[in-house]
């Protein structure tokens, strides 16, 4: 599956839910509650939280990883649908993006 099939899903999953019709600057707060949810997932692995609820298993850990990593793609992608941006053409634009910067070939 492509990002742009998956896009494709996710727009008509979120307008089946009603979700779709939040306007980017609500979408942007949901986008940074995934990154910070995603910052936590990474704190777990990388260093633990020492939290006394928390008993998370190395492979419980990862899949929450996993899991945030997707919630911030969808978001991403929900606002790639939102201003007619081709998600599969994020990964051309920024390698070329760094070669120009860094004066790579």
């Amino acid at each position: 599956m492509t990002l742009k099939q998956h896009e494709d899903w996710l727009v008509d999953f979120y307008k089946r839910r009603d979700w779709y019709k939040y306007s980017s600057f609500i979408r942007l707060n949901f986008l940074t509650e995934e990154v910070g949810e995603l910052s936590r997932a990474i704190r777990a692995i990388e260093i633990g939280r020492d939290h006394p609820c928390e008993h998370e298993t190395k492979d419980e850990r990862k899949d929450n990883l996993h899991e945030e990593l997707a919630d911030v793609m969808d978001q991403v992608l929900i606002l790639c649908d939102k201003y007619q941006v081709d998600p599969d053409s994020l990964m051309a634009f920024s390698e070329a993006k760094l070669k120009k910067r860094f004066n790579e070939n």
